[in-house]
């Protein structure tokens, strides 16, 4: 129940805040200084199942690595995501979102709800990753989202925009 109510909450409030941009970003003086996301970078503990997750499980491919640094450059054509391993796996913190700051999660997009209910069939057929829920409605929806870890643990969001 709880869940649900606060679903419904983030929902409005992600409504209400693309409004109010869009309604006052053209008549403010603030000039708009970013056009998108060109990367996102996730640090991971297991370096080889995080990028087997995202080309084999999720169809990125490689562009590059950085054995040194070490790390996978990989996309999709649509977003280009960085992995790099941890430096001090001992030291590791897990992130906690309800008491660290950084990346509560990622969320990327899934072109419909059909397509989101199939990625969460083959997501049930891997053995190394973590659904936290099936597909439901973002509020009162039409959008559907669900929510995984991926082998390293970091929380990915697939959404769908109903509509």
């Amino acid at each position: 129940m709880l869940k649900k109510a606060l679903l419904a909450s983030i929902s409005s409030l992600l409504l209400l805040s693309t409004t109010v941009i869009a309604d006052v970003a053209p008549n403010s003086n603030v000039k708009n200084w970013v056009g998108g996301v060109d990367h996102l970078g996730l640090t991971v503990s297991d370096l080889d199942s995080s990028k087997v997750f995202f080309t084999d499980v999720l169809g990125f491919k490689v562009l590059g690595s950085n054995p040194s640094y070490p790390a996978y450059f990989l996309s999709n054509d649509k977003i280009t995501i960085t992995l790099w391993r941890v430096k001090n796996d001992e030291k590791r913190v897990e992130f906690n979102r309800a008491e660290n700051v950084g990346l509560h999660h990622l969320a990327l997009s899934v072109e419909s709800i059909e397509k989101l209910a199939q990625l969460h069939d083959h997501l049930k057929t891997q053995n190394n990753i973590k659904i936290e829920f099936a597909p439901e409605n973002l509020g009162k929806g039409p959008t559907k989202h669900m929510m995984i870890r991926e082998p390293s643990g970091n929380r990915i969001e697939f959404i769908a925009r109903g509509k």
